[in-house]
């Protein structure tokens, strides 16, 4: 009698040295940025190479990332439909859900789970949340949405925008506060809820 076998779409989880190096540069593109914004190639080896240590290293040289194998991943990650955009440096993302999951099979550190956890939970708290969950996504104001992110209007764009990725990469596909994190991170981008300093 044959146990402990697993069947695809079963329960178990892959770990990371079980992903495939295009699944890899795909999570690597997820924490560079490229979800919320964009990412250079550079940036995403060397994200791809700490999930990975050596994944994409040179045979003779370790120690250095071999850019073109993390550049000819993100090519079959787009053919694939798992990123959008071109393979040559800014890499335009639309992640899958299966990515997106196979993202937290990375460990996270003490100090990140616990920032998540108190963050998630000042998030769930908030004023743009409770009328978002309650369809009032409408009448979410400008302090509110700029409470939700922790900005205002003396915060520089680019700390703004790192504020929102930050929020982005660890809730974005949370079932709870996810839908919330989007909708009014596009608020921020878009211009539609602060002043003239975001556009």
């Amino acid at each position: 009698m044959k146990r402990n076998q697993e069947t695809p779409g079963s329960s178990g989880k892959k770990s990371v040295a079980d992903l495939s190096n295009s699944e890899i540069v795909v999570i690597a593109a997820f924490r560079a940025g490229s979800a919320g914004l964009h990412a250079d190639t550079e940036d995403i080896a060397v994200k791809a190479n700490e999930i990975c240590p050596r994944r994409f290293s040179w045979k003779k040289y370790p120690e250095q990332i071999n850019i073109d194998t993390v550049r000819k991943r993100l090519w079959d990650a787009r053919k694939r439909g798992h990123l959008v955009g071109s393979e040559m440096g800014t890499a335009f993302a639309r992640l899958y859900r299966r990515a997106l999951g196979a993202e937290k099979t990375a460990r996270l550190s003490l100090n990140e789970r616990k920032w998540r956890r108190v963050e998630k939970a000042r998030l769930l708290a908030t004023a743009a949340h409770q009328k978002f969950g309650s369809g009032n996504a409408s009448s979410i104001t400008e302090r509110e949405a700029q409470g939700f992110f922790r900005i205002d209007a003396y915060v520089s764009k680019s700390a703004i925008e790192s504020k929102l990725l930050r929020v982005l990469n660890a809730f974005s596909d949370d079932h709870e506060i996810g839908p919330t994190v989007r909708h009014v991170a596009s608020l921020i981008r878009g211009g539609n809820v602060v002043g003239n300093h975001l556009r």
